[in-house]
């Protein structure tokens, strides 16, 4: 059976689903993550004058959560494992644009008027795309709040080296540009380059199969849609 690596932005367990998805395919994944999620000290947030939350990560729901009880503002998020997220957090409104940041921005300016009230949006440190800059063009009011920081990994797992110098590995999934990129660093600073030359990668967005194309010889390749299933 092929193996894979799962290489994730997001927390283990939350591999889990996708792991369990492609045992049923009959791909044995190898989940390696080149980031880890630590939160930011943060003051009380204030929300007067709030109209709505937006999240692009279960991490950044989580981080609210985390850090603030409410749980009653409506919540727009990225795509369906993001609103998944913040329906297991409690919030009770909850609308996913199934897509990348632009398709939010369009859900949000369609669904919310920009006189009504500011837009919170928990994240990370370091954001992919400039959700706060594309709102803001339209009107809006966005109040960008960083409540974790997705620190990257600084090498690769024993497991993982011996796994792709025996050509184990077949598949690589990066689900962000950053995983990718700390993917493509770790594997030189491995010594590992030669042995991605049999393995394809999948990039959940363009910009993340561009960011995977470090090493040569590998087979890149992009999801139709930057959403799980």
């Amino acid at each position: 059976e092929a193996a894979l690596t799962i290489d994730v932005r997001r927390l283990v367990e939350d591999a889990a689903p996708v792991a369990d998805m492609l045992r049923t395919r009959g791909v044995e994944p190898v989940i390696e993550p080149m980031l880890s999620i630590v939160a930011s000290p943060a003051p009380a947030l204030d929300l007067a004058g709030v109209q709505a939350l937006l999240f692009t990560s279960a991490n950044g729901v989580r981080a609210f959560a985390d850090a603030s009880s409410a749980r009653d503002l409506p919540v727009f998020a990225v795509g369906d494992a993001t609103a998944r997220a913040a329906r297991e957090c409690g919030f009770a409104t909850v609308a996913s644009a199934g897509g990348d940041v632009g398709d939010l921005e369009r859900l949000v300016a369609k669904r919310l008027d920009p006189q009504a009230g500011a837009l919170l949006h928990s994240a990370g440190r370091k954001v992919a795309g400039d959700l706060a800059g594309r709102l803001s063009a339209r009107g809006f009011a966005v109040r960008r709040v960083a409540l974790y920081e997705a620190r990257a990994a600084e090498a690769l797992s024993a497991d993982l080296q011996g796994l792709m110098r025996r050509g184990d590995i077949d598949l690589a999934l990066f689900f962000s540009p950053r995983t990718a990129a700390t993917f493509v660093t770790l594997v030189g600073q491995a010594g590992l380059a030669a042995a991605c030359h049999g393995m394809a990668a999948v990039g959940l967005s363009p910009a993340g199969g561009k960011a995977a194309a470090g090493p040569p010889g590998r087979e890149i390749r992009t999801a139709l849609r930057p959403e799980l299933p």
